[in-house]
């Protein structure tokens, strides 16, 4: 075979090159960078991160705005995934497996406590909601389907960071921003990593008014059939609701379902 036919051949079988694509990517890249930092990057920070010169930065962000992908809080403000994209994930979260299977054991732990119930996944170090259901009480949580909160400081997050094996924990651990949002928040890698030590004893994990003032909450994790935890169960309270008796009875309660939904997504074939 010729020389020339040699590189026909390597024509033939190298990729097609999609028109876009190269765009395309850049978008995905400016997305992802703000999905491992919700929050806390503003333009200028946005810009150091990515490889791109900033005027192209610039342009990548005003159309993810304009298309509702990401939103920028305030004047010049950080930057988060915007409701848009929080909806397509949804649309997948609605046919979910994980999601139809929790939903009868949900439903049957928010009656048993007549509290908030929440089902979390883990997503870019931070769990978001993918269900949640209301108790009777006028005092309704602010959490919503779609939302996301971070894994030192929430009961689902604790609850799932508590599943995974010590390895694993210590490189997460490692690479979360401890931030404080309240006086109880943990925010040292040895004081979270005892705090999971001891969810793990117990089963469910317990937000002390850690993420917000006022709201507690017992989490406890979900697993698939190898044994790696996939998500997480909560119940959420305001304060006033929550006693030592509270606190035992909603414990046993949310430790029990996820053992039952984490039975029946073994059973999966």
């Amino acid at each position: 075979m010729s020389l020339s036919e040699l590189h026909d051949e390597a024509d033939e079988r190298a990729p097609t090159r999609v028109q876009g694509a190269a765009s395309f990517s850049k978008f995905i890249t400016v997305l992802q960078i703000i999905a491992d930092a919700p929050g806390t990057l503003d333009i200028a920070q946005l810009t150091k991160r990515a490889p791109f010169p900033r005027g192209t930065v610039y342009r990548l962000v005003s159309a993810l705005t304009a298309e509702g992908l990401i939103t920028q809080s305030g004047d010049g403000g950080t930057f988060r995934l915007g409701p848009r994209l929080l909806e397509f994930a949804a649309k997948t979260w609605e046919d979910s497996d994980l999601r139809t299977i929790a939903r009868d054991f949900l439903v049957s732990l928010r009656d048993a406590t007549d509290e908030a119930v929440h089902l979390a996944v883990p997503s870019n170090n931070r769990m978001v909601y993918i269900d949640k259901l209301e108790g009777s009480s006028r005092v309704q949580m602010k959490t919503s389907i779609g939302g996301q909160v971070e894994l030192h400081s929430t009961s689902v997050g604790k609850a799932w960071l508590s599943g995974l094996p010590d390895q694993r924990l210590l490189e997460v651990i490692k690479s979360l921003d401890l931030r404080r949002h309240t006086a109880k928040t943990f925010t040292t890698p040895e004081a979270l990593f005892d705090e999971l030590k001891r969810t793990r004893e117990q089963g469910f994990a317990f937000d002390d008014e850690e993420n917000e003032p006022d709201i507690r909450c017992l989490g406890s994790p979900i697993f698939n059939r190898s044994g790696e935890p996939i998500g997480a169960v909560s119940i959420s309270m305001p304060v006033y609701r929550h006693d030592e008796r509270r606190h035992e009875f909603c414990g046993r309660l949310v430790r029990e379902t996820a053992k039952l939904i984490s039975t029946e997504l073994s059973r999966m074939v």
